[in-house]
């Protein structure tokens, strides 16, 4: 009788194993078949918003790597951003204006690129520094020209830092 429960334990522990191996295949096999499904639907969807550059420490950086045939033109883009800041009424944005600096690395790096620097301090905490959208509020009518001007400068993506004060030596 021993051997007979023990036989008949075994079978239905290999049933179980077989369901939960079965389960296991027919999970995967939906979840695979959606995965290839998304990217067709992709397409359709409507462009995602540009990420927002928000500091979360007490002074930024955002190191910007710019084409040596394109630097005319980014700095035609932070003039404009200036003039945005100049026109804007946004209390914020005043702010910000007041903490942006722009700097340049006049030699240039890897590949004859140049470096610039957003440097800002203090942060203005919560703000978005996203130079899209702050061009977008000053010049709406102009914005798609400036930023496409603004893209096609970039040979690598923009890099954001976050800093905390230690010292003070003022």
């Amino acid at each position: 009788m021993l051997s007979t429960w023990t036989s008949a334990t075994a079978v239905l522990r290999r049933i179980g194993v077989a369901s939960l191996l079965i389960a296991f295949v027919v999970t995967a096999s939906a979840g695979l078949a959606q995965a290839q499904q998304a990217p067709a639907a992709a397409p359709a969807q409507a462009a995602p918003a540009p990420q927002a550059r928000v500091f979360t420490g007490d002074m930024g950086l955002m190191f910007n790597v710019i084409k040596p045939d394109k630097t005319a033109d980014f700095e035609m883009v932070m003039g404009k951003l200036k003039e945005a800041f100049a026109k804007s009424d946004d209390p914020v944005h005043k702010q910000m204006a007041q903490g942006w600096r722009v700097i340049k690395n006049p030699e240039p790096i890897q590949g004859g690129n140049y470096l610039y620097v957003f440097l800002i301090d203090p942060v203005v905490k919560d703000a978005d520094y996203t130079v899209s959208r702050v061009l977008a509020k000053a010049f709406p009518a102009e914005v798609q020209e400036l930023f496409k001007t603004y893209s096609a400068c970039f040979a690598g993506g923009v890099t954001l830092q976050n800093y905390v004060n230690v010292v003070d030596m003022k």
